[in-house]
């Protein structure tokens, strides 16, 4: 029986096997590099300046929440590592050209830049809605061809990448593995199964097909017009060497932390740190990337969800539904980043839930607080800090996150907390939604036909109309809000 042709790394087994921190108790990530858990040490001599990379979207269609789970998740890396005190450069890549755009292309007769830049434009639109932080840089692959066949170019000098006789350029395993370089660093390969010269041209390919791969496809006639001139010819670039030459140009050949989902581990990443470290540009005894975070699949009963498979939702559909951003951030959140996580509507009703016990609490600190100001307490920001300084272990910081909501809630309803400390308390859930990018539900975030209610029941009330206002009252809760009424006016909030 043929031995398999790669083991997942053991991050990818269960979060609840924990394992042995290096060093200090500073924040540790699993590094998919080195199969172990690691003390977070930035390249930086100073400790503070980091450069990270995720791989961003293809934009050849709407993406799926199961996507923009991977985002959420370089979100959370960024937004915590800015609360450390970091400051970073953030890049995230935008795939405009690759097999599937140019099928997609093909078939509508559209022009490459006018199809993918719609479906860029609804990308970043969701990516607000969800509350993500703009990266730094977006580099587009088409904007960087020249950068890519200087790429290719160094590596056909080094005798480790060859033209084949259609005019395409490939990667060769073998002689990468001749220089002394390692293939196989994110995964366990079975190099038996390597049949020298064979080569696969498409940008995604079977773990099972283990070959040389794509670095400049010749142009087809199925390309259209969707090609560029380069010493070997016309034709456009392979998919993997895109993120190695755009990473580079902007991070430099060495760098912090790669993010990505886990479906990217082989061959894409394995890939891009083939031809970057290929190309000899990294200083003396350091790697392309020191760090690889991958992030689990969302599940649909089981399944990965995917278009291939159907089972996917847009965020668009999501929010058609009456779920919000926020809630749909809460949910993608609420799981560690190495654990897959199973997806229903009714596990969104439940954040919906979460959120309004958070936001009921946030609402009642701030009438008591008025407009007094306070330096927060740091008893809990240290117990949110400790989870998720523990490979960002996101369910112990939303446990502490509740623990804090439940021990306010109590000292507001026995009137224990005083103006300052209601302060105090606000300040702190500041800090930690500086990293959760959660927000809370203000009134004014309410829709324009919710508040249009809400003052139309107000004004029955005040000319004593407390049939209407009770009606409307009922009307609200049919649509999902309900009125407290408070010594300060009424509040609105999810039911």
């Amino acid at each position: 029986m043929t031995a398999p042709l790669w083991n997942l790394p053991f991050p990818f087994a269960p979060v609840s096997v924990r394992y042995r921190a290096i060093g200090c108790m500073g924040l540790r990530f699993v590094n998919t590099l080195t199969r172990s858990l690691q003390e977070f040490v930035p390249r930086d001599a100073g400790g503070k300046r980091v450069g990270m990379y995720c791989c961003g979207p293809t934009v050849h269609d709407f993406a799926h929440i199961g996507n923009f789970r991977t985002f959420v998740f370089a979100d959370l890396v960024r937004r915590y590592l800015e609360f450390k005190g970091y400051v970073l450069t953030h890049v995230m890549n935008i795939t405009d050209v690759e097999d599937k755009i140019i099928k997609r292309v093909r078939e509508s007769g559209t022009p490459l830049h006018d199809y993918t830049g719609k479906y860029e434009a609804a990308f970043l639109e969701d990516m607000q809605t969800l509350a993500c932080l703009r990266p730094h840089h977006m580099p587009r692959a088409t904007e960087h061809i020249g950068e890519i066949i200087s790429l290719i170019e160094k590596l056909i000098a080094r005798g480790i990448a060859y033209k084949a006789t259609d005019g395409s350029v490939y990667f060769s395993i073998e002689k990468y593995r001749d220089c002394g370089c390692q293939y196989g660093q994110l995964v366990n390969l079975n190099f038996d199964q390597l049949r020298p010269g064979v080569r696969v041209s498409s940008d995604e390919y079977a773990k099972e097909s283990l070959a040389d791969f794509a670095l400049w496809k010749a142009r087809a006639p199925e390309d259209g017009a969707v090609f560029w001139p380069s010493p070997w010819g016309e034709g456009r670039p392979g998919w993997h060497i895109e993120c190695s030459a755009m990473s580079m140009k902007i991070l430099g050949p060495s760098f912090d932390l790669h993010l990505g989902g886990e479906d990217l581990i082989f061959p894409h990443h394995e890939d891009e740190i083939a031809q970057s470290e290929g190309a000899n540009l990294q200083p003396q005894g350091e790697r392309f990337v020191k760090y690889w975070l991958h992030g689990a699949h969302l599940m649909v009963e089981g399944n990965k969800m995917s278009k291939s498979l159907g089972n996917f939702f847009s965020l668009r559909d999501l929010l058609a539904k009456g779920f919000t951003g926020r809630e749909i951030r809460y949910l993608l959140l609420n799981a560690h980043y190495r654990e897959p996580s199973n997806f229903t509507l009714e596990s969104l009703n439940g954040a919906r839930e979460a959120l309004a016990r958070l936001d009921g609490c946030l609402a009642r600190l701030r009438e008591t607080a008025g407009n007094t100001t306070a330096a927060p307490d740091s008893a809990p920001l240290e117990r949110f800090s400790a989870a998720l300084d523990d490979d960002l272990n996101v369910s112990a910081a939303w446990g502490a996150v509740f623990e804090w909501v439940r021990e306010t809630n109590r000292l507001l309803a026995e009137s224990k907390l005083s103006p300052g400390q209601a302060a105090a308390a606000l300040a702190v859930w500041k800090q930690i939604d500086s990293v959760f990018g959660i927000g809370d539900k203000a009134q004014a975030e309410a829709p324009v036909e919710i508040l249009g209610l809400l003052q139309q029941r107000e004004a029955a009330r005040n000319a004593k109309d407390f049939k209407r206002a009770d009606a409307i009252r009922d009307e609200l809760k049919a649509k999902g809000w309900v009125i407290e009424d408070t010594p300060k006016g009424p509040r609105l909030k999810r039911c």
